[in-house]
């Protein structure tokens, strides 16, 4: 005869509960240091890419920008946080090696884009001889620049296919 206690599963059978208060006190570190604790990404990477859509913005109308964007440099996630002032750019660092590899790789895919884009446009700008040349190039490089910078910070801030598909349509 079979008893209820040979259906109870033994106490060491049974999972244990991860403690939350690591996890809760994890996020609330990232948090306090502008870090997406959802993605373990943070917003000031983009600064870097934001900064070259700016010199681009203002080609059209100050030609001489044309110089500082040359000045422009690419930089991987891992190397703007280590030559910038972040405070916690340890932690970002670290975040980002965390950070889930499917989420990582749509994140480093934009990101590359964006950076392919703006070292080709200045390739293009260095071997441009007319400021008019110059303007349109940096044009063209800001409409197609911005829209990634928006879906990054998508992906930054966790968001969904659906605003991904919305940005890449609009």
């Amino acid at each position: 005869m079979m008893t209820s206690r040979g259906s109870k599963p033994r106490r060491s059978d049974r999972p244990k509960p991860r403690p939350a208060a690591p996890d809760r006190a994890r996020a609330a570190q990232l948090r306090a240091a502008n870090i997406n604790p959802r993605t373990g990404l943070a917003t000031d990477y983009l600064n870097h890419f934001n900064e070259a859509v700016m010199l681009l913005e203002m080609i059209p109308d100050m030609p001489e920008c044309a110089e500082d964007f040359l000045g422009w440099h690419p930089l991987t996630y891992r190397e703007h946080f280590m030559a910038s002032n972040f405070k916690a750019r340890d932690l970002a660092i670290q975040a980002y090696d965390s950070t889930d590899a499917i989420i990582r790789a749509e994140f480093d895919n934009i990101t590359t884009a964006m950076t392919s884009i703006l070292t080709a446009v200045g390739a293009a700008m260095r071997e441009a001889r007319q400021d008019k040349t110059r303007a349109t190039l940096a044009e063209q490089a800001t409409a197609w620049v911005k829209p990634l910078v928006a879906l990054a910070g998508g992906i930054i801030n966790g968001g969904s296919e659906a605003d991904v598909d919305y940005i890449m349509t609009h």
